[in-house]
């Protein structure tokens, strides 16, 4: 009787191994960009008029953000030494910092600032509402997929935008910010105007196949729209579309010349989260 037992127990051993189902790797198909595209850096003497331009502006408009410093927690530790200190030393720290009450937090002149896009975010929404007349970008992105997108996002809107070293370590510490990536200037700039006709022609073109022909003269059309009476950009400024005449205007401007553009294979790539199928460990709980 035991000797027919035990085949039967590892024949149901066998089975319940064999219900088991394995779980298929997960896979996400995707399309792979046959284009590659890259910033022109711009070096030498334009890149030292640029910052040089841009330091002069900001200086003499005077815009910057102020923050209020904030004061730190104290431990109860702490604050029982203090406590038993000098009546001298108590006196101390309701005495406010040296300029504190000088200037309230926030931006000096907030008529300038609507007149600039800074920041990656604010870049992007401002090129896809086509409010930039240039786009300045800091090398020192990390990473460079921060800022790639702008390449193409740029040439779409005929915005004229360079590559610029040493960017956000010029203009970060005259806006009182910790980092400035992407600096735009939007079409209602005044106070950047003489700044921003000067930096345009010392910008290279954007290296887009399909969209050549709208980067070839933004300075031609800026000076085109200028020409222009000051009464439609006004209605358009307030209304924040263009008017009709000047719409018919801008896309027979801007018509696609796809004659010269190469087309390019895509590929299907397949990607394979943990394709090693390496198993983590199991985070252990800790005990109460």
């Amino acid at each position: 009787g035991v000797a027919e037992v035990l085949p039967r127990m590892a024949a149901v051993q066998k089975g319940r191994g064999a219900l088991r189902k394995e779980k298929k790797a997960s896979v996400k198909t995707c399309l792979d960009n046959p284009f590659v595209f890259q910033w022109q850096t711009i070096e030498g003497e334009d890149m030292q008029f640029i910052l040089h331009t841009l330091e002069e502006r900001i200086k003499h408009v005077g815009l910057k953000k102020v923050e209020t410093p904030r004061m730190k927690k104290r431990s109860p530790a702490k604050i029982q030494t203090e406590g038993g200190c000098d009546a001298s030393s108590s006196e101390l720290p309701g005495e406010e910092a040296p300029g504190s009450r000088g200037q309230a937090a926030g931006w000096t002149d907030i008529g300038i600032r609507r007149q600039l896009a800074i920041g990656v975010n604010e870049v992007t929404k401002a090129l896809e509402r086509n409010q930039l007349l240039l786009l300045l970008v800091c090398k020192s992105a990390s990473p460079a997929l921060l800022t790639t997108h702008l390449i193409q996002l740029s040439a779409s809107r005929a915005t004229p935008a360079g590559q610029v070293p040493r960017l956000s370590q010029t203009v970060a510490p005259l806006l009182g910010l910790a980092s400035t990536l992407a600096l735009g200037f939007k079409k209602q700039a005044d106070a950047f105007s003489e700044a921003v006709e000067a930096i345009i022609p010392k910008i290279p073109a954007l290296q887009v196949p399909w969209f050549q022909a709208m980067c070839q003269e933004p300075l031609a059309q800026l000076q085109s729209d200028s020409s222009e009476g000051e009464e439609p950009k006004q209605l358009a400024a307030v209304s924040g579309d263009e008017l009709p005449s000047q719409k018919r205007k801008h896309a027979a401007s801007q018509q696609l010349q796809l004659s010269h553009v190469v087309l390019q294979p895509l590929k299907i790539q397949k990607l394979v989260p943990n394709p090693n199928r390496i198993k983590k460990p199991p985070r252990r709980r800790k005990k109460a």
